[in-house]
């Protein structure tokens, strides 16, 4: 087995265990996750009639429920102590205007792009087309935003894209073997342009999306496994908070070991420390 495979595996192997014992600490993150999920769906209830005013109202649940997730995972990740309830609370308001200043840096461009496409026969295709490189590019804001020291949305996207470029195959290679049941399926393709552009559209920032992607990903397994599908809904709604903590944590554990420190340096620095 070839040394940069072997660290590589390495690498996977020990943000693997990282991330189950970040989950033992702070399993009460999946309490929130389903509590959040809740309240985005009352408060989407709420904005719905109330035209723009309702969109802003939503951005900010959105931004303060996104900031409260991030808060929970980066104390699962950084303190040796179980969560409680009150962690839930306190976590409430971190990180709110790092998440609403991307989101609204990405309104404007995108907003003209959605009104651009309008009238462009490849407008679809072209649109895809920049949701994935958003996908691609910004794939990391939400691990910098509590890991990273920044003073603007500006530094975050140099931040990530810097990152990307350095480690684009450590660090997108465990999200590819994870899609393999989707891009196999007979309409993969369509379905990962449709899940990318959803997920770049927020730089991963939109927690609807924190709660989809990990469901799309559990229903594309649990039919590559050939399980009816009015089984494995129930079973996407179970497995799904479990699964969509056990991801932020993974990759907030994987971005800790990459960023800041080159594959030549890896090398001299034991994985498992």
């Amino acid at each position: 087995m070839s040394p940069i495979l072997t660290e590589t595996l390495a690498l996977y192997l020990n943000a693997c265990r990282k991330t189950g014992q970040s989950l033992a600490r702070g399993w009460m993150t999946m309490v929130a996750v389903v509590g959040f999920g809740f309240l985005l769906m009352f408060a989407t209830q709420i904005a719905s009639p109330l035209g723009m005013a309702g969109g802003f109202l939503l951005g900010a649940v959105n931004a303060l429920l996104v900031g409260a997730t991030l808060s929970l995972i980066e104390q699962s990740i950084s303190h040796s102590r179980a969560l409680t309830f009150h962690d839930i609370l306190t976590s409430v308001g971190h990180y709110f205007w790092d998440v609403i200043g991307i989101g609204f840096i990405l309104w404007l461009p995108l907003m003209a792009l959605d009104l651009t496409m309008q009238t462009n026969p490849f407008g679809q295709l072209l649109s895809y087309a920049v949701f994935l490189l958003l996908f691609l590019l910004l794939n990391p804001a939400p691990e910098i935003i509590y890991q990273v020291r920044h003073d603007s949305p500006l530094e975050v996207f140099k931040t990530s894209y810097e990152f990307v470029l350095e480690n684009w195959i450590e660090w997108f290679l465990p999200f590819a073997v994870i899609l393999i049941p989707i891009v196999l399926s007979p309409v993969g393709l369509q379905s990962f342009l449709s899940l990318s552009s959803r997920v770049g559209r927020g730089a991963g920032l939109d927690f609807f999306q924190v709660l989809v992607l990990p469901f799309t990903i559990l229903g594309g397994w649990l039919d590559y496994m050939g399980i009816p599908s009015s089984i494995s809904w129930y079973l996407g709604l179970l497995f799904t908070p479990p699964l969509a903590v056990a991801m932020l944590l993974f990759r907030g554990h994987l971005f800790a070991s990459l960023h800041g420190v080159s594959r030549r340096q890896r090398r001299f620095v034991s994985p498992f420390k």
